[in-house]
């Protein structure tokens, strides 16, 4: 059964940097999406960023843009959401999946991780 492992939450302050990271396990894909989301208490689940593996391109919501970045490693088949100058709107707990639809819809979606807490302090 196809698991996806994400590691990296926790607690930090403003304009503080945390890496997420996410490995999906027993797979023998080629070529697919994977996706960062977040929910926060009270608020539906939102696109954070995604990326496709095989060409490596990027997609991101606005409100990360300049702030956050996607990316892969090959050789450890993981993806990276590095987060930077984060900020207490940002705390949430963060969601990778793996899909092959849309790339900034949860319904594009079809493997989903455990989830991972952020949390920023002001």
């Amino acid at each position: 059964q196809v698991q996806l492992v994400e590691s990296g939450g926790g607690l930090v302050q403003t304009g503080a940097s945390l890496r997420l990271s996410c490995t999906p396990s027993r797979h023998t894909w080629n070529n697919y999406r994977l996706g960062w989301f977040r929910q926060a208490p009270g608020k539906e689940r939102e696109f954070v960023a995604a990326i496709t593996w095989s060409n490596d391109f990027r997609y991101y919501e606005d409100s990360v843009k300049g702030r956050f970045t996607i990316s892969r490693d090959i050789a450890k088949d993981t993806v990276y959401l590095q987060m930077n100058s984060l900020k207490p709107g940002d705390t949430a707990v963060y969601y990778c999946a793996v899909g092959w639809g849309s790339p900034t819809q949860s319904m594009g979606y079809t493997y989903w991780g455990q989830g991972t807490q952020v949390t920023v302090s002001a």
